[in-house]
């Protein structure tokens, strides 16, 4: 099949993309908020830190407990009435006291190492936090570890490293706690984790005997959190691929209907005697019905008009052929016959014949124009009343200037004066309209008559009415007055001097206008035609 496309005018080509551009968006801006999500699980700070704060108090709960109970219980007098920690007894006590998960270092008032229950060592070294973490919590702790530090900027904690000797000097926290002060203090480990402390005085009547240093790993917390990570991702899961499907759904049921109607306008484009329809969406009841309610409209315009410049171009063929013929035979007859007479007679049939075609290509040329000139004019408010006013004005100066004029039909125009006609359109197209209505009326008004014009408002509309007093329209020709090249003339006017295309025009330049023109006789009581009714309704601005 041969193209005819225009240069300017690219081929469509078909996608052949997985997945539209639609259907990609669709799905970016619907896992954009489930990314959100992720990268909350990945966080999770202030959980993480509500969490430390609950061991920290939960330590020194412990710590005022352990330490009340060695205040009492592992002290001896001195012979200077003082009180001072009994070391054996203190040692035992730390041992029985302490809990599962909790370390305990228990400090003379010189600093020096009294006790420790080293099971926090024991079990780091057997147990490493990270040992038995799988595939997803290894994933997920690095996941975390990455956010915490590089996204969100997560503060760097202060490195625990276990030292060989141990004092008091070694622990700020536990120093502060031979002075009669409470402190404590979070660190990180070698392996990633974290060390939580907390230093109590150990005291007996008000004097201080010692210090007891509480420390914790970050197991529970660690635990706690991939809990609510992994609950969390879990949903996540479930939740991606609800919105994965439904992205789908959704994108296909715009990427896929867009798809079609964009074929169907390929092919009608660079089809050769199709009429190829726009599939119907318009049960859809959405945007997209409606841009396939309007593109099936455009094309059936489109057909319609392609219809009517073809019947067009055939009535002109036709239109152009009389006037040729005839002008034909005069000029070959002219060169035969020496007839003055005659030769005159068919000169003055040349001359006619050239006048009516000339008459024939101005009109055609106009009507060829009317549609695209609508199409592209400005519009502004027009005051019908007013230009009314003035074609009347126009047509009565002469005559009130002749009295003696009595042959000529006269116009009357009928308005209410203090109503609004104003419209939106073209004034010059609409000037044109009611000149050719008002000359019409003027051919077929009888000598002396009357022609009325008058100007009504029905609610969004303005009606212009357009009155003779003539032989009326044939019966059943109502509406075949306003095809092309159709006329129907009085007997006293010339034959050829009206190309049937005024009417035709007029009815274009309204419907342009998104009015309508009807034509209808004037019938007495007794049902006699005693003139012709154009009306002309405009919609108001």
């Amino acid at each position: 099949m041969a193209s005819f496309l225009p240069a300017q005018f690219p081929r469509f080509q078909r996608s052949k993309r997985m997945f539209s551009p639609i259907t990609l968006r669709i799905l970016a801006v619907n896992v954009l908020a489930l990314g959100l999500l992720v990268v909350g699980i990945l966080y999770l700070g202030e959980y993480r830190r509500g969490l430390i704060l609950s061991e920290v108090s939960g330590l020194e709960t412990q710590g005022d407990m352990f330490a009340a109970a060695l205040g009492e219980g592992a002290s001896a007098n001195l012979p200077d009435a003082n009180k001072t920690l009994v070391f054996s007894a203190a040692r035992q006590m730390v041992k029985r006291l302490v809990q599962k998960g909790t370390r305990a270092r228990l400090f003379a008032l010189n600093g020096s190492l009294i006790a420790d229950s080293g099971e926090l060592i024991e079990r780091s070294a057997d147990h490493p936090i990270h040992a038995n973490e799988n595939l997803i919590e290894k994933s997920l702790r690095l996941a975390q570890e990455f956010s915490s530090r590089v996204i969100f900027g997560e503060p760097d904690l202060p490195l625990y490293i276990e030292p060989p000797m141990q004092s008091a000097a070694n622990f700020p926290e536990a120093a502060m706690a031979l002075n009669g002060d409470y402190s404590g203090m979070v660190r990180e480990t070698v392996d990633g984790g974290i060390m939580i402390s907390v230093a109590v005085p150990v005291t007996r009547n008000g004097r201080v005997l010692g210090a007891l240093l509480l420390s914790k790993g970050s197991e529970d917390i660690e635990g706690a959190l991939f809990d609510v990570r992994l609950h969390i991702f879990k949903v996540f899961l479930i939740s991606f691929g609800v919105t994965i499907f439904l992205s789908l759904y959704f994108a296909s049921t715009i990427a896929r209907p867009l798809r079609k109607l964009a074929s169907a306008a390929h092919i009608m484009r660079v089809g050769m005697n199709q009429r190829d329809e726009i599939p119907d969406m318009t049960n859809r009841k959405d945007e997209i019905g409606d841009l396939s309610m309007a593109m099936r409209q455009m094309t059936q315009a489109l057909w319609h008009r392609m219809d009517a410049i073809e019947s067009f171009a055939a009535d002109v063929s036709h239109e152009l052929k009389n006037p040729l013929t005839s002008l034909r035979s005069a000029v070959e007859t002219v060169a035969r016959i020496d007839n003055p007479d005659a030769r005159k007679r068919l000169m003055d049939i040349i001359q006619h014949d050239v006048s009516r075609l000339d008459r024939l290509i101005s009109d055609i040329s106009e009507a060829s124009r009317v549609d695209a000139e609508m199409s592209r004019a400005k519009t502004e408010k027009i005051d019908v009343r007013s230009m009314l006013s003035t074609l009347v004005d126009i047509h009565q100066a002469p005559l009130d200037a002749d009295p003696e004029n009595t042959t000529t039909p006269r116009l009357v125009l009928h308005c209410d004066s203090q109503e609004n006609y104003a419209i939106i359109g073209m004034e010059s197209r609409l000037v044109q309209v009611f000149r050719n209505l008002i000359g019409n009326a003027i051919t077929f008004s009888p000598t002396g008559g009357t022609i009325t014009l008058s100007l009504q408002k029905n609610n969004n509309w303005i009606t212009v009415l357009f009155e003779d007093q003539g032989p009326g329209i044939p019966p059943g020709s109502e509406e075949k007055i306003f095809k092309r090249f159709y006329t129907e003339r009085p007997e006293s006017d010339d034959f050829g001097n009206h190309s049937g295309l005024g009417l035709a025009i007029s009815k274009q330049i309204v419907e342009a206008h998104g009015g309508t023109i009807i034509a209808e006789n004037i019938l007495s009581e007794t049902g006699t035609i005693t003139g012709a009714r154009f009306c002309v309704n405009l919609p108001i601005s």
